[in-house]
């Protein structure tokens, strides 16, 4: 595999394609380009280093990424943490095939689900850390996906929003701080800090 790529998720990636594809009919077009190097986003390296601090000292061992979507959270995770076990979870089917393919290409440590975070049944505490990076500006029901989101965790939510208006028709909520805070406290987060970053909103829930 060229060096542009993310070589170990790149090579999972098309290992795992061709199992799960082959000799299909109908198979999907095998999408490298989701896994080309380059530069993470602002909003991605300061979730990644909060969460150096946190693993190394053995409060993340398990992790929840919530609408994991084309990756662009959760692959410079499994690159960053190649022993954390992570769960992917998101509503898209495609969006979870992706994820089945690096799964039966050899990324062990992830678990792609399909489902809705308002409505997953999984057990409580289920997971150290929750992530929901450009997710909740998507979902209808904000109570639901904070409710759901704290039932799961032990230790953190980590969450980003935009801050500003925009133009994406998908983006249906903008929050302030003060709402996500009044949102995650209502639902029994002790306390949240937030972590400045250029047009977006990320901030740490504490359980």
């Amino acid at each position: 595999m060229e060096q542009q790529y993310l070589t170990r998720l790149a090579d999972a990636y098309k290992r795992g394609y061709e199992i799960r594809y082959q000799g299909a009919e109908n198979a999907p077009e095998m999408k490298m380009h989701y896994f080309k190097a380059k530069e993470d986003l602002p909003r991605v390296q300061v979730v990644l280093s909060f969460l150096q601090g946190i693993v190394s000292v053995g409060q993340c061992r398990s992790l929840l990424d919530v609408g994991s979507g084309r990756g662009v959270f959760l692959f410079p995770l499994l690159r960053e943490f190649p022993d954390l076990e992570v769960t992917s979870l998101d509503i898209l089917p495609h969006r979870h095939e992706l994820m089945q393919c690096l799964r039966e290409g050899g990324i062990s440590n992830l678990t792609p689900v399909l489902a809705d975070i308002c409505k997953w049944e999984a057990e409580d505490k289920s997971f150290d850390v929750v992530t929901m990076l450009e997710v909740m500006e998507h979902i209808p029901d904000t109570e639901a996906v904070v409710r759901n989101a704290v039932r799961l965790t032990r230790n953190y939510i980590i969450v980003s929003v935009p801050s500003k208006p925009d133009d994406n028709p998908e983006h249906i909520h903008l929050f302030s701080n003060e709402d996500l805070q009044d949102l995650f406290l209502k639902h029994g987060c002790k306390k949240v800090k937030f972590i400045s970053v250029t047009n977006h909103r990320v901030m740490v829930a504490y359980l």
